[in-house]
């Protein structure tokens, strides 16, 4: 007989709680998991700085049980999927690009010029970086959506060198899935790798050289990685952050909803074992001022889980510490326990939830109402599914366009434009007490 489903109730009613106490109230998970990863991914790291395409041949037959010559995807491997792939899953595929597109596009920001004076002109100008590295995520499930999330703002932001890692499978003959290849294919990526985990993010970040003999190719670095992943990929991206420039750290997924007494039971247990089918650590937090409510997704939980695909998986999920109820006294608790948690998906499902929604502060994505679930987003809504997790997303935001660009500021300055402004130089340079910076002003309108 399988155990009930232990999905733990915390109660912050009445207590008042700031915001570091709220956050030390709400599910996460247990608090030496990223400490654990950390010493394992440093390794790894070094290992693939140290000894380049030997140590991923090493961590590919560890990790992944396949035997690899060189990670590179053969140009016809990735023909091949695209001609095999199933035409329904190819139209979805399709749309959801053409509706990312729309999306992408419209983010991307205009240049601006400043004129402060005659002859002062300051501009800021969005270029896109040279080369970035994609990853997706394989394990558990089969993320082709994935290489649409990541490829399409970087295509709308002008990237000319895209290269695309994912875990080598081995009922694929060491490849990637036959699916995430299609992808790639479908979007025109070419430079794709198999390679999993925490050393797809050092290769991309530290760079591969070729072989002494000149007959296995190197993996040149990025200057920006990104892509959603379990610990040990979000863990390395924050290990290599500074080397290069990363999205965020996209870990294992967690969904949390605010609801009270007017949401759906069965809407809600849906959408919390919708993100639970992901991986056993996935966290699913329900933030509710109703007990009655609580009860019945406690019920809804139990009937659906049971009925799931992945059963086993979804309850492992709802019964870890980082799932849950939150009990709040009110609406108001509920969307400062929110802000708190600052969800990498947040569902509104309230009376006015659009207005609810608009009050929220930190959140990776908001999906309002009974027709925009989480799966929406991570299929088909236009948004990005690479989204902040762990409450990173207090600080940090989803991969888009953004991510891609840098803001360039270009100062353009007439000589008389400089004249202006160089008595107020030279008595800033004094204050600092860096008078050369005074003087390399003055110089220029000094007598000859």
């Amino acid at each position: 007989m399988t155990a009930a489903l232990n999905f733990r109730t915390v109660d912050v009613r009445g207590a008042h709680l700031s915001l570091a106490g709220l956050r030390a109230a709400v599910p996460r998970a247990q608090s030496g998991t990223m400490a654990d990863a950390e010493g394992k991914v440093l390794d790894i790291i070094s290992a693939v700085r140290a000894r380049g395409i030997g140590a991923l041949r090493e961590l590919a037959l560890a990790f992944d049980g396949v035997e690899q010559t060189h990670p590179r995807v053969p140009a016809e491997a990735l023909r091949a999927a695209l001609e095999g792939l199933d035409p329904a899953v190819r139209a979805a595929l399709e749309e959801s690009i053409r509706r990312a597109r729309s999306f992408a596009d419209a983010q991307r920001p205009a240049n601006i010029d400043v004129e402060l004076g005659e002859g002062a002109v300051v501009s800021q100008n969005w270029v896109p970086v040279a080369r970035v590295g994609l990853y997706v995520p394989g394990g558990l499930a089969v993320y082709p959506s994935s290489v649409i999330m990541n490829v399409v703002p970087a295509l709308a932001a002008g990237v000319e060198s895209i290269a695309l890692a994912s875990p080598p499978q081995k009922n694929f003959g060491g490849l990637p899935h036959p699916t995430i290849l299609a992808a790639a294919c479908l979007l025109g990526i070419e430079e794709v790798y198999a390679i999993g985990g925490a050393q797809a993010i050092a290769a991309f970040a530290y760079g591969i050289p070729a072989d002494a003999s000149g007959n296995l190719p190197g993996i040149d670095p990025v200057d920006v990685v990104t892509g959603p992943g379990n610990i040990f990929v979000a863990t390395a991206k924050r290990l290599v952050k500074g080397v290069v420039g990363i999205d965020s750290e996209a870990g294992t997924t967690e969904i949390a909803i605010l609801a009270d007494s007017t949401a759906s039971p069965a809407l809600v247990a849906a959408d919390l074992i919708s993100q639970a089918e992901h991986d056993p650590k996935a966290a699913s937090v329900l933030f509710t001022d109703s007990e009655a409510l609580a009860a019945e997704v406690r019920v809804e939980l139990e009937r659906q889980a049971a009925a799931t695909k992945h059963s086993s998986r979804v309850r492992e999920a709802l019964s870890g510490p980082q799932s849950g109820v939150v009990l709040v006294e009110d609406l108001e608790q509920g969307i400062a326990a929110c802000d708190a948690y600052a969800a990498e998906h947040l569902e509104i499902m309230t009376a006015d939830a659009a207005g609810v929604a608009a009050r929220i502060r930190s959140a990776g994505a908001i999906f309002v109402g009974d027709y925009s679930p989480v799966s929406l987003g991570d299929y088909c809504a236009g948004s990005n599914h690479v989204l902040p997790t762990s409450g990173t997303a207090a600080f940090s935001s989803g991969l888009n366009v953004t991510t891609f660009l840098r803001a360039i500021q270009v100062i353009n300055y007439s000589r008389s434009a400089l004249e202006q402004v160089s008595g107020h130089i030279v008595s800033l340079s004094g204050a600092e007490d860096l008078p050369a910076h005074g003087e390399a002003v003055t110089v220029r309108f000094a007598a000859r």
